[in-house]
């Protein structure tokens, strides 16, 4: 079956998903967050097919995410390094954890702590708004079309209706 492609979509988060693919690779990438890079080591700790984690590899590297690095010569074996692409993507797999430590743990309660070692405590990844640093939540953000959006999807009154550039806020309507 082939896998549609979200490349090309005028979102952020659909093109995200092009690149993610599935929950492999956002296991992969959590290995290498944790300090796997080995093949083999991932095969340990995933257990993942080979071939899956073969692909996996090769479409964030693709990404841009990873890259391979020759750590032995005789035969040639590679470790997969974060790029900073990649780094910069940890802070969606923190808010995912952190959302699977509210609604996912069991009753023995989550199973990674996360440590922010600069300051040396327990933490958990929040969502803030980068102008006032208030917690971001679903009902306090309005959408908009921003300059890369097409200006012909805008013509379909669904879309001009949800991410119109002069849609007034509710904060807007409220006054």
């Amino acid at each position: 079956m082939r896998r549609t492609s979200f490349d090309n979509w005028p979102c952020s988060i659909a093109r995200t998903v092009d690149v993610l693919g599935d929950g492999w690779t956002l296991l992969v990438l959590r290995e290498v967050y944790y300090g796997e890079s080995r093949f083999d080591g991932f095969i340990s700790t995933l257990g993942i097919a080979r071939n899956t984690l073969a692909d996996r590899l090769r479409r964030l590297e693709d990404a841009g995410l990873l890259r391979r690095s020759a750590y032995q010569k005789d035969p040639v074996r590679h470790e997969y390094l974060l790029t900073d692409k990649g780094g910069d993507f940890f802070g969606v797999l923190a808010a995912i954890n952190a959302w699977g430590d509210r609604w996912q743990a069991d009753d023995g309660g989550i199973p990674v702590v996360m440590r922010h070692t600069t300051c040396d405590h327990d933490t958990q990844a929040q969502v803030v708004c980068s102008s006032c640093g208030d917690p971001l939540h679903h009902q306090d953000v309005a959408v908009r079309s921003g300059p890369g959006f097409p200006a012909r999807l805008l013509e379909d009154p669904n879309i001009r209706r949800r991410l119109a550039p002069d849609q007034p806020t509710e904060r807007d309507t409220r006054t």
